[in-house]
Parts: structure tokens; sequence; C-alpha cells
């Protein structure tokens, strides 16, 4: 069981880290840093996390129920599909603003799917099906009709898009990233825009074929 006073030391080793990685970076910062601001022994510091690494996981399990608790209500205010993306995608991204020097120090690790902090491997399933079922619950409450086969795969669709965003909103060093605003309102539009064209009948064997192909290299 977990005590209060426990607890407490782990989320303080986790401020104390993350606060490093943003002033002196990710691979400057060591676990004997962390522990003397955290106010800890450098053993005691292992004795809740092994590595850099496990703490930057605990950074991703909080920013998901971080996540799970501020975005139901925040998609609640409205039904434009355009607009609860939007919610989804901005909220993530005030999540990490104060965070960009460690992602950018992360980028390399995030290319090796089989590192355990890869957005891709085993070991953050949980916070990516966290981070897609984002995007399903925005799909489901919207005024957008989505066709019945392709509901279970575009959340995850959104999802890669998004993974998309964040690598060039963290490469982005426009005033206060400005691009990236520039780049969510374009291809929102246009992605929105391919969400109900892809209702129409006529659209079936295209739907088909995206799948098809979706389902072949994700096997």
């Amino acid at each position: 069981m977990v005590t209060a006073k426990a607890e407490e030391t782990r989320e303080r080793i986790v401020d104390a880290a993350l606060k490093l990685f943003r002033q002196q970076g990710f691979d400057a910062t060591t676990m004997r840093d962390i522990a003397a601001a955290a106010g800890v022994a450098t053993g005691a510091a292992y004795y809740y996390f092994r590595s850099k690494e496990e703490l930057v996981m605990a950074f991703y399990v909080r920013t998901a129920e971080e996540a799970g608790v501020l975005l139901p209500p925040a998609l609640q205010r409205s039904s434009d599909l355009r607009k609860r993306l939007r919610t989804v995608i901005d909220l993530k991204l005030s999540q990490f603003v104060d965070h960009r020097r460690l992602l950018i120090a992360l980028v390399r690790i995030g290319i090796d799917p089989s590192h355990p902090l890869s957005p891709f491997g085993k070991e953050t399933q949980p916070m990516r099906e966290e981070s897609i079922d984002s995007f399903r619950l925005a799909l489901q409450g919207s005024n957008v009709r989505i066709s019945k086969d392709l509901q279970s795969d575009l959340p995850g669709l959104l999802w890669l898009y998004f993974m998309g965003v964040i690598l060039f909103w963290i490469f982005d060093d426009s005033p206060k990233q400005r691009r990236t605003r520039i780049l969510l309102d374009g291809t929102l539009d246009l992605i929105v825009r391919l969400i109900r064209l892809s209702s129409l009948p006529l659209m079936g064997p295209v739907r088909r074929r995206l799948l098809n192909t979706v389902h072949a290299v994700t096997i």
C-alpha cells in the first residue's frame, strides 16, 4: 500500500526532474541532480525511479491522467467537429508547452520503436490508447456523421496526424509557435471536410481501399 508520504515524495521527485529537464536538458541531468533538487538521498530517488526514462514515463502518465479529467467538460462546449478536434490538440499542446526542451531531446528516442519511451512502443501503449480515445470521444459527440466502417480506425488515424503536429510544433521556432497554429487551422479544415465527404455512398470504395491499406501495414 502506497502511503500519502510516499506519494508526495514520488511526485516531488517527478517535479524536480521536470524542472531540471527544462533548465539544463535531459541528457545533462543526472539522477543525483534530481535527488538533490527533490531534497532526497540519491538512493531514495532510485527507490522510486530506476532511471531518468522512468521519470519521463511518469510524466507521460501524469499528462494522460490530467487530460482524462480536463477533456470531457471541455468537449461539452461544442458539437462542432473542428472545434472538438482543436480542443483535444490544444489541450495536449498546453500540457507540453513547458516541456518542449525535453521533447526535443526525446525525438531521437521516439524514432526507435523498441525504446520504452517511444510513443509507438509497447511500454507507452496505455498512454497511446488514452490519446486515441481522446479523438474517439471528440468524434462521438460531434455533429458529423462517421461511416460505420471508419469509426474504429479514424481515432487512430487522427492520433497519427497529431504525432505529425507534435513533431512540427517541437521544431517550430516562430513566436509562440505561430506556424503551428496556421498549420492546424488549414489542416483541420481539410480533415473535417474529408471526414464529411467520406460518409457519402460513392466514397465507399475509397474508404475500403484506405482501410485495407491501414490494416495491411498495422498487422
